[in-house]
């Protein structure tokens, strides 16, 4: 994990493109993943630790609205206008490419089955 890491600070600085470098690490992972490369068990550890600790990383971030509250409290309405549509579209999208992305694996598997 960290040398794709590592990997995705080097595309970060080598690249023009602002892409942040944890992005570039990711993909870098998926494609090792899906070539091979990399076995899920390499990294399954770590990838079950990360998704524990995640609420843990969220803090600062929640402290910082805490602190800014009162002047998020003004621009509430603009705010929940930009966040709620915003968020519908992401998990309508996520959904939908989950269900495109299965919905290939199942009709793979069928055309096996069926060829068998």
């Amino acid at each position: 994990m960290l040398a794709f890491c590592f990997l995705g600070e080097i595309l970060h600085h080598v690249l023009p493109l602002p892409v942040p470098a944890s992005v570039y690490g990711l993909v870098l992972l998926l494609a090792a993943l899906n070539f091979k490369l990399v076995k899920l068990e390499d990294v399954k550890e770590v990838g079950t630790y990360l998704t524990g600790i995640f609420p843990l990383l969220f803090v600062p971030a929640a402290a910082g609205v805490m602190e800014l509250w009162a002047e998020m409290g003004e621009m509430l309405l603009p705010i929940l206008i930009a966040i709620i549509p915003v968020t519908v579209l992401v998990m309508v999208s996520a959904g939908k490419t989950t269900q495109a992305l299965t919905g290939c694996k199942n009709k793979e598997a069928d055309n096996d089955a069926a060829a068998e």
